[in-house]
């Protein structure tokens, strides 16, 4: 797909799993069950589907996944696919780790910036060589101190090295990155947690991070428990779902291990999924 400048690609770096009963809040396992099966430790998949812009002078990247850094307990704990690997994907592609530009990152929880750096030779450093990394600065705040609900989340490994390099950029609010990318801020999930909008005069494409992991969580009250702020993330979903269908945004999802993108309608039952696509057409 083609927005504006940029040249839209799906780079699937990971599966791993997570209970369904926190992925889907309240919602009975009756009801969650029959789109996101689990299995016999209560488990779910969800995916880490990152999202490459490129355009003639940059190489954007959204999310770095779980990345390689795991011991054998961990990864027998989120069940991590080893078969993927975001630098390896990457290179399927013909796109080398020093090619990226830029680093998106819309929050720093381990599933969304795992990927950031690596060990070579006994040390983290950042796994993108050439890139600048992008974060609020609410998030990077609330990461370095986070609650004792959530410290699990924020594993200082992947985002600390940058600091240190000097390559962790933070943004201040909703801003334009360049003419075709901007910046939505939403605060349930986690604080300063940031959307990506890709749009221009005939296309907008919004990459919903954990606003809306699954497509199944378009229903209103499809929250994670996860959420530090379940109330808010009603309101938020409330807003963004409206936009989406007033306005007929593509919704992009990193986490739903079957589709990559969805729009949405009214309906009689309020606004629901219509189009599901598995990736760009």
């Amino acid at each position: 797909m083609q927005i504006g400048k940029y040249k839209l690609i799906t780079i699937q770096s990971g599966l791993f799993r997570l209970d369904g009963g926190a992925m889907f809040g309240i919602i009975p396992k009756t009801l969650w069950e029959k789109t996101n099966p689990a299995d016999e430790l209560n488990r779910i998949e969800l995916s880490t589907r990152n999202l490459l812009l490129i355009s003639d002078e940059k190489k954007i990247l959204i999310d770095t996944g779980m990345g390689n850094k795991w011991d054998d307990k961990s990864k027998n704990i989120y069940h991590i696919d080893p078969k993927l690997d975001l630098e390896k994907e990457l290179e399927l592609i013909g796109i080398k780790s020093e090619e990226i530009t830029d680093i998106l990152l819309t929050h720093l929880h381990f599933d969304h910036t795992g990927g950031s750096t690596k060990i070579e030779n006994g040390k983290l450093i950042p796994a993108f060589p050439g890139a600048k990394y992008f974060v609020q600065k609410k998030n990077f705040e609330w990461a370095i101190k986070p609650s004792e609900r959530d410290k699990g989340s924020y594993i200082k490994e992947n985002f600390e090295p940058l600091v240190k390099e000097g390559v962790l950029n933070l943004i201040d609010g909703e801003i334009d990155f360049d003419e075709n990318i901007s910046f939505r801020i939403i605060n349930g999930h986690t604080f300063g947690q940031q959307m990506i909008k890709i749009s221009d005069s005939s296309n907008t494409l919004l990459y919903v991070a954990d606003l809306l992991p699954f497509v199944s969580q378009i229903k209103i009250p499809y929250i994670m428990g996860y959420d530090l702020q379940p109330l808010v993330t009603v309101e938020e979903k409330k807003k963004y779902l409206k936009l989406a269908a007033d306005e007929n945004w593509k919704l992009y999802f990193g986490h739903d291990p079957n589709f990559a993108i969805a729009t949405v309608k009214y309906s009689d039952k309020g606004i629901v999924q219509d189009k599901v696509l598995k990736d760009f057409e």
